[in-house]
């Protein structure tokens, strides 16, 4: 290419929901969006890795205070694309009250609120607690057993004649 530069490494698509929200977003937020996009794209910048329910999808921090997020997630392009694989934009809204994981679930076509792996550990229990066999109780002690009284030597108290 021109200068010696490389060309993008992906493609990139978005939900139309999601275009939607980057035009809704502050001229600011979209900016920078299209900004950390863009080096996303040509592999220069990657998101963190969601878990849980949201495996497989990135989340970039669009702002200083984070408080916006973009999702998305690399697929295989079409094939009448360039790339093989492509940059999918999901969900580009702000964090406050877990909103963009929310909306991304819908857009996913998930039917409950998506989980992180910290929740699914804290909801489940361990596997080695279900695994554990209950502990013995301790019992009475044998002298407390009914049946014939058991003699015990006393060494130190003997008898002269």
């Amino acid at each position: 290419m021109n200068g010696g530069q490389q060309g993008p490494a992906f493609g990139l698509s978005f939900d139309p929901r999601a275009l939607t929200d980057l035009l809704q977003a502050p001229s600011d937020i979209r900016d920078l969006a299209l900004t950390y996009l863009q080096e996303v794209v040509n592999a220069q910048r990657f998101g963190l890795r969601l878990t849980g329910d949201l495996e497989g999808y990135r989340k970039l921090f669009v702002d200083s205070r984070r408080e916006w997020r973009v999702v998305y997630g690399v697929r295989t392009a079409p094939e009448s694309s360039a790339h093989q694989r492509e940059v999918h934009v999901v969900a580009v809204r702000p964090r406050a009250g877990n909103d963009v994981y929310d909306e991304v679930g819908r857009r996913l076509g998930m039917s409950r609120r998506p989980l992180s792996a910290r929740t699914h550990a804290a909801r489940t229990r361990s596997p080695q607690l279900m695994a554990r066999s209950p502990e013995p109780r301790p019992g009475p002690l044998p002298s407390a057993l009914p049946g014939r009284p058991r003699l015990t030597r006393n060494l130190s108290h003997r008898h002269s004649r």
